[in-house]
Parts: C-alpha cells; structure tokens; sequence
C-alpha cells in the first residue's frame, strides 16, 4: 500500500540548500571562490508536514489525516473476520442493530451481530448486490437478475426474477410506495417492485448498465448509469432528463443528502470497454457475470459530487490514485467514500477539506453503514467487519514510511508542532524494510528531544494519541548529519589545447542505444585534422561524489622518470572546477605525468575530510614546430624530409601560388606514424603548365607547424 515519496527536505545552512542524494561524475563549479553549500556535515531534515506526506506509505491505526495537513484520532475500530468470504458487495442494518453483509461467494449473506459473524442466508447465486428492508422483511438482489425474500435466518426464498435484468446492480426503497427500485444490466433498464407483484419497467435508457439508484424523501427518483456515466432524474413513466454528466464513465453510488440534494459518486475506470459483457467477480469463478467495476484489476480515478435541490451541481472530492466502490451519510449528514484501493474511507465538508479516516488493512471498502444503531466499514479482500466503537483509544497511532537518508547518518532532536498531548517516537536502521535487523521503538517522548536510536541509514518515526481524542499533530521534523563519504577522481584527460588525446586513463565509451558498447570513435583518415597551435595543455577530470561535497583540487607534475612533484596549482588557490589550462611554453619539452588530488576541505571539519588522488598516463609537451631536412623538386615531382623533436608528424600539405587552398600529401610510406617522415609526391595532376610556387606546411601532434617553400619551373 505504498507510493513514491514526497518528502519535503530541509538543510539548515546559511543559504537553505540542500543536497539530498550523491551526485556522481564530474561538478562543474565556480573556482577560486567558494560560495556556501550544503555538505556531508550540514544538518538536513525530514519534514512532514502536508496531507500526502502523513498518508504515503503510512501506518494509519485509529487515525484520521485532513487535507490541511492534521493529523489527529481518528475512528476506534473493531475487527471481526469473514470466515470463508473474500468480497463485500452491501449492507444492510436490521431493527435490532445487527448488519447483513452481501457477498460475492456464492451469493451468501452473512449476519454481524454483537462482534460476531454468522451466515444468515444463501441464495446460491454469483453475488449480492443490494440489500433494502421494509423494516420485517429484507430484499435482496444477485447478479443473476434475480430479487430474494429473507424473512429470517435460513429463510431465503426467490421473489421473482427481472425481465430482460441479466443483472441487479442497485435496489433502492421507495415507502411511499412500498416497493423498491431495481436498476439492471446488460440493458439499462429501471424497474418497480411492490412485493407480491410483478416487476414494472420505470425507464429503460440507452445505457448498457444502471448502476445506481435513489429514492429523495419527497419521492423523487434518480438513476445512474455505467457506459457514459450519467445521472437521470426520473419524471415519469418512461421519463427522464440528465441531471449530471461527470468526467468517467460510471455512476457507481447515489445517496440522498439531508437538505434535499444528492450525493453522487463518479469514477472513471475505463467501464465503456466493459460494455455489453460480463467481468469476473473475485471469488465467484471464472466468466460469472458482475457489475464492471466490481474485480477490477487496475485503479481509476473517483470523485464524489453533490447535486443540489435546485439543481446545481460542484464536485466535492476526488482522488486521481483510486476510483470509489462504497458511499454512505453519517446521522450528522456528511458524505463518506470508500477506496477500491488501499482500503481507505475519506469524508468532506463543505469547505472542500477532505479526511482520510480510516485506512483498513483490505485492499478495497466493500460496504459502508455510518447512520443508524450500528455503524461499520466492512473491507474485501480479505473480507473483515470493523465496527466503529468510538473515536481514539490505545489504537491511535500513526507510523510514518520508512524515510530514507541516503547513507548512514547520525539523528537530531525531533521537533513537531502539536495541540494537545502528542507523543512521539523512532526507530533506525540499514535495510529499506523495517525487520528484526532494526533498532527498538525509543521510549515515547512528550516534548521534542532527541531519540534514544543509533545511526543507521533509515528511520521511521510514531506518533500515539491516546491521551486526548483532540489532540493533533501538524508537522513532524527529523534532523540528521550523514556520514562522510570519499570522493574519488576516476578519470584524467590531457589534451594539447584544441589537439586530440595526449593520455588518457578515461573509461571505456560509453555504452550506444540498447546498451551495446559503442566502441572507439570512428577512425579519421590519416593527417585529416589539423591541431589548431596551442600553448599548453587542458586538463579535464571525473570525480564520484556521491554525497555531492563541494571539492577543492590541487594539481601537481613531474617529469616522467623523476619522482619529485611540483604544484601546478598554488597554495591559496582554491579550484573548484574539473579542469584547467596549464601553460606549457616554459617547460622543457618531454612527457610527463599530472597528479589530480580531490578533497572535500570545504565541506566538512578536519578531522572528517577526506582526499583521493589519482596519476595521469603520459602527457607530451612539444613547443617546437618540426625542421625540414631537405626539400626540393625534380619535374613536377615535391621531395621533403622532414624532422620532429618529439613527433610524430601529423600532417604535411601544399598549397600552389600562393592559394589559400592547401591539400594533403602523404609520406612515402602511406603513414603518420613517426617523428621523421619522407615525401616524394607527384603533383602533375594538380598543377598547370608553365611554373610554380610550391609551399610545404607540416604540423605535429602538438599543433606546432611550420611552412617551407620551393620554385617549380
């Protein structure tokens, strides 16, 4: 019964950052100033302080949870188990108090009388639907279209059977005419029963299903249906008009308000797809006929409307995580739904502010009783009674979701903000699930201090109201510092500036779409990229940072083969950023090696901070452009040796008359591969009669270039 969590965070920092989870790979900040951030040290917080963060993921026993965010006692709760049963469809309250139960097993109806259960009638049908009483005798109607007579314990007999009514969704009592109405599938049909005579067709819709049905105290009668999701008022024999048409498709419940108007629960649920056949009800075997919505597999969406007597019509409530099965008005005339997932009853007032206040442990709330002698949510799935005894008690409890820090973290004061007597406490540990592995429940705190409980990674946290029905809780606050965890420099990258790769101890690439390995880079032909001329080299570095500190890098060098390193970074100079140009131009040229230290300085005190480092490959720093040797013609023929200290040769190319459009040659031996490299190119196919002026540009890796020119006669 848990959702994602919406957890608000709080950092108290100077400037009210937070970083609630590591940030792996490279940080990208300001350099040479820090700002104030939150850090592994920094003082973060849980706060719970809104209707979903006290619902999600929740334990809600005896507690109800308004949509201001108050958390309070809610309803004291019986429980009495349904032997044998698994779907609630109705109830129905006797004279004396006791409540029948209509099932989906078989069309059973089972009788709760003094916290206990017993069977009462068997119909031998698919499911009872509707149950409706003329105060001796009760109606009950099954999905096999079928009306049955219960006088008594045992007494169970068929009183007819409805006409073109493959099924019964709703009976509702008419006692001014001492009938009742039965609405029915597959055709959308409305009839009348007065006991001892035939059913009468009171409207037939176009609809496939009528779904629900009411009688108001003056004698007005309303309809709902399945397929559009419309609500009729009945004006006469055969007429209607629509008085509400809600987004969805189904009418589930109608129930009559106590200043005249008309409670309407709407869902969307995707019946019109169901149109025409008959969905399986849990527990009743497969292919058995059932109202659409009863055994849905998925959730839809539900609201509650009120349609006033003037005909005005506002939605009240809705929920976009559940469609609604049950509906009932308390003695006090507030509207009450029952969720087809999570098991929960909401109500609402006029204001708009609805209430969470009851969240069994059924996956749905088959039935609803709230007015009369008994009052009672009875859940399916599993099939259990709870009578409601009152309001508060040792049962008000709320237990909060597992909360989760990240990584092992040290926990604060709790604070709260309260009315009345609220006591709270915690418990901790490292496994998402609260088990064995967990910390003890800290003895009950009365007043916000901290809690008796380890570190650990997890915490929940309790609240108790059995001191005062109107107490209320408003927010809850959970402080905690997380440990320290080590950055690490995972990757170097030095690149002459604008030239390709001098050393790389980077990952593989990363993977392509599907996740196959997209491998190298596509290779380029030979000398086909001219490095643009630099001096210096940039370096580039990936960090995991998986508390996301702010890091402070200190970058050092040594020539490859010595072991003393000198600082390239200054002593003051506070980098923070993964990369930095380094200005080559006055050291002598070779290969070398960078060391890059990370550490997380700024963030934390000295004796939390931690460091990595992590050496270079080979980094070539060349600031000489390459000698020719020799170069000269014979015909139209260009010979060229050329020389680089350190190499190789990269790319050789020639321009004619001083054309600005150069084109490539190639050594002799077809490959750039080496520090001195030959040339014997025939041009003839480039050039015109008559003579030329032929200039020689080479370039190395480093982007050092330099340009000869010969006469071609």
């Amino acid at each position: 019964m848990s959702r994602s969590p919406t957890t608000t965070y709080r950092n108290h920092t100077p400037m009210r950052s937070l970083v609630t989870r590591g940030l792996a790979g490279c940080l990208v900040v300001a350099t040479l100033a820090v700002a104030p951030t939150a850090s592994a040290v920094s003082t973060r917080s849980f706060e719970l302080d809104s209707q979903d963060d006290f619902m999600t993921g929740s334990d809600l026993h005896g507690v109800a949870v308004d949509s201001q965010g108050r958390l309070r006692a809610g309803w004291n709760l019986g429980t009495v188990s349904l032997p044998s049963i698994s779907t609630v469809l109705s109830a129905l309250e006797l004279a004396d108090g006791s409540v029948l139960i209509g099932t989906g097993n078989n069309g059973k109806v089972m009788r709760l009388s003094g916290g206990k259960v017993d069977e009462y009638a068997d119909t031998k049908e698919m499911g009872v639907t509707s149950m409706v009483t003329d105060g001796k005798v009760v109606y009950a109607a099954t999905l096999k279209g079928k009306i049955w007579k219960l006088e008594g314990p045992g007494k169970a007999s068929e009183l007819v059977t409805i006409p073109d009514g493959d099924h019964i969704l709703a009976l509702a009592w008419d006692a001014k005419k001492h009938g009742f109405y039965a609405a029915t599938g597959p055709n959308g049909k409305l009839f009348f029963v007065a006991p001892g005579s035939a059913p009468s067709l009171v409207f037939d819709s176009d609809e496939t299903q009528l779904s629900a049905v009411t009688v108001l105290d003056d004698g007005t009668v309303y309809a709902g249906s399945t397929g559009k999701g419309l609500v009729f008022k009945i004006t006469g024999p055969g007429r209607a008009t629509i008085v509400l048409d809600p987004p969805g498709d189904e009418i589930k419940a109608l129930a009559k308000a106590k200043d005249g108007g008309l409670y309407v629960l709407a869902n969307e649920v995707g019946a019109s797809s169901d149109a025409g056949r008959r969905p399986s009800v849990p527990g009743g075997g497969p292919g058995m006929p059932a109202p659409p919505v009863i055994g849905r597999p998925r959730a839809g969406k539900g609201a509650l409307w009120k349609v006033e007597a003037d005909g005005r019509a506002e939605e009240l409530f809705a929920r976009k995580d559940t469609h609604f099965i049950s509906l009932a008005v308390d003695d006090a005339g507030a509207p009450y739904v029952g969720t087809a997932a999570e098991g929960r009853v909401f109500t609402v007032d006029d204001n708009h502010t609805s209430t969470l206040v009851a969240d069994i442990d059924s996956r749905q709330v088959g039935a609803l009783l709230l007015s009369g002698k008994t009052k009672v949510v009875v859940g399916s799935d599993p099939a259990v009674a709870h009578e409601i005894r009152g309001t508060g008690g040792d049962d008000a409890t709320w237990t909060s979701r597992v909360l989760d820090t990240g990584r092992r973290s040290t926990f604060g004061r709790l604070f709260w903000r309260a009315e009345g007597a609220v006591e709270l406490a915690a418990r901790t540990g490292n496994s998402p699930t609260a088990d064995a592995t967990w910390s003890e429940w800290s003895p009950m705190l009365t007043a916000p201090a901290k809690p008796n409980v380890p570190p650990g990674r997890f915490i929940q946290v309790r609240a108790r109201f059995s001191k005062g029905a109107g107490a209320l809780l408003r927010s809850v606050e959970v402080p905690y510092t997380s440990d320290n965890v080590r950055a690490v420099v995972t990757s170097i990258d030095a690149r002459s500036r604008g030239a390709s790769s001098h050393s790389s101890n980077a990952p593989a690439p990363p993977p392509g779409p599907g996740g196959v390995s997209s491998g190298p880079p596509p290779a380029k032909p030979s000398g086909a990229d001219v490095p643009p001329r630099a001096s210096g080299v940039r370096l580039s570095w990936r960090v995991d940072n998986p508390d996301g500190d702010q890091l402070r890098y200190r970058v050092s060098f040594r020539f490859d083969g010595h072991t003393a390193w000198r600082d390239l970074t200054k002593p003051d100079d506070v980098l923070t950023r993964s990369e930095l140009d380094w200005d080559t131009a006055s050291l002598p040229e070779g290969t070398y090696r960078v060391r890059i230290e990370a550490t997380d300085e700024t963030s934390n005190p000295p004796d939390r901070v931690t460091r990595h480092a992590l050496e270079s490959g080979p980094v070539l720093v060349d600031n000489t452009p390459p000698v020719f040797r020799g170069l000269s013609v014979a015909g139209r023929r260009v010979k060229a040796d050329i020389v680089d200290g350190l190499g190789p040769i990269v790319r050789v190319d020639f321009a004619v008359d001083g054309r600005t459009d150069w084109r490539p040659l190639l050594p002799k031996d077809g490959v750039f591969d080496e520090p001195t490299e030959e040339f014997d190119a025939d041009l003839s196919s480039a050039l015109s009669a008559g003579p030329h002026l032929i200039a020689v540009r080479a370039f190395d890796k480093a982007g050092n270039q330099v340009v000869r020119d010969v006469e071609m006669k």
